[in-house]
């Protein structure tokens, strides 16, 4: 399977954030995405995850049961996507049944919702409300939810934010387990998320944006 943008470009009440972006994503592959507050990192992973249109240019997926990455994807935001008010359980057993899915990867097996907070590191939980706990032990809940139905793609913006050390390295485990078993994975950070081999993406406020591969051709500018 992979992912492919070609001849992204987006622009927000008249200002153009980038244009020209084109990319592919295969199985196994990640894409960091980094560059100064402001150009456009956020924008561009919720254009991939099908939630805001783009000004022109195609997001596709090849090779898969489905076509567009909307379909295929796990997309982690700046907030958590949980009700304060429901246990830890509640919302995970939300979002597994929201997100139930026939999908499967080799390896990569779907949890349960107890199984789900015990791989983050909370085990023990569940039975709180989610708005009890600390900023980070959300983010980590946030990650469960991941593992309690599969998406081939990850689409995370800022995902290691309000984690601590140990906490960041349990989730570089869950990526590296995700694309060794044939996920991908496209992420802005501020952080490396220690993912080995990721390819890099690089937005600027001159509205370029350059990648770390030779043989693809950089994005050129709007103006």
């Amino acid at each position: 399977m992979r992912l492919i943008a070609e001849n992204i470009s987006v622009a927000r009440g008249g200002q153009v954030f980038f244009s020209g972006i084109s990319f592919t994503l295969s199985s196994g592959e990640a894409l960091i995405v980094s560059g100064p507050n402001g150009v456009g990192k956020s924008t561009l992973l919720r254009v991939l995850a099908g939630l805001l249109p783009d000004r022109e240019g195609v997001v596709r997926i090849e090779g898969g049961d489905h076509e567009r990455p909307s379909e295929t994807c796990h997309y982690l935001g700046h907030r958590n996507g949980m009700k304060h008010e429901l246990t830890v359980r509640e919302n995970l057993e939300f979002w597994r049944r929201y997100m139930a899915t026939s999908q499967k990867a080799a390896g990569s097996p779907v949890l349960s919702t107890v199984d789900a907070v015990h791989a983050v590191g909370l085990a023990g939980l569940e039975h709180l409300p989610f708005g009890y706990l600390s900023a980070g032990q959300q983010r980590r809940i946030a990650m469960a939810r991941m593992l309690t139905a599969y998406r081939t793609i990850w689409i995370l913006d800022e995902p290691t934010a309000a984690l601590d050390v140990d906490a960041q390295a349990m989730f570089a485990n869950l990526v590296a387990g995700h694309l060794e078993t044939g996920g991908m994975v496209v992420a802005a950070t501020h952080q490396p998320l220690g993912v080995g081999t990721a390819r890099s993406l690089k937005l600027s406020t001159d509205c370029r944006a350059t990648f770390d591969v030779p043989d693809h051709a950089n994005a050129q500018g709007a103006g």
